[in-house]
């Protein structure tokens, strides 16, 4: 089993349309980002747009979350309902994301989609919300 921790870098914004072509190449501006805006938007309903950091795990895992200093009271279709951090947010809408991008069909980009959520868990179980984001997504 392998313990090592799993750390983030943010993307510069310089990089981060190449960053995405390379993972989820024209998917990225026409399926991935689009889902996880609904889907942060659905979850947290006070959420009402703005700017978004870009990640890059160390396990070569990918996410998004807004660039905000808040709280989001969120509420989803499991039942959870709590608050996360703009960070656990964006983690959770990517993980919701992914998962459902992993059944869309499109060879190559399903697979990709299901190894970023795998990799984004990975390093979601690290996270101090690690217990809340989980609530949100199981």
């Amino acid at each position: 089993m392998n313990n090592a921790i799993i750390t983030r870098q943010p993307i510069a914004e310089d990089h981060r349309i190449n960053h995405t072509a390379d993972i989820f190449g024209v998917y990225f501006p026409m399926r991935v980002e689009p889902l996880v805006y609904a889907h942060a938007g659905n979850m947290a309903p006070e959420y009402d747009g703005g700017y978004w950091e870009f990640y890059a795990l160390s396990n070569g895992g990918f996410y998004m979350a807004p660039a905000m200093d808040k709280q989001f009271q969120v509420c989803c279709e499991n039942g959870f309902e709590g608050l996360l951090s703009a960070d656990a947010l964006g983690i959770a809408v990517c993980l919701y994301a992914y998962s459902n991008l992993s059944f869309s069909g499109i060879n190559g980009f399903t697979e990709t989609c299901a190894q970023q959520y795998h990799w984004l868990r990975e390093f979601m179980l690290g996270h101090p919300e690690a217990r809340c984001v989980l609530g949100a997504i199981d």
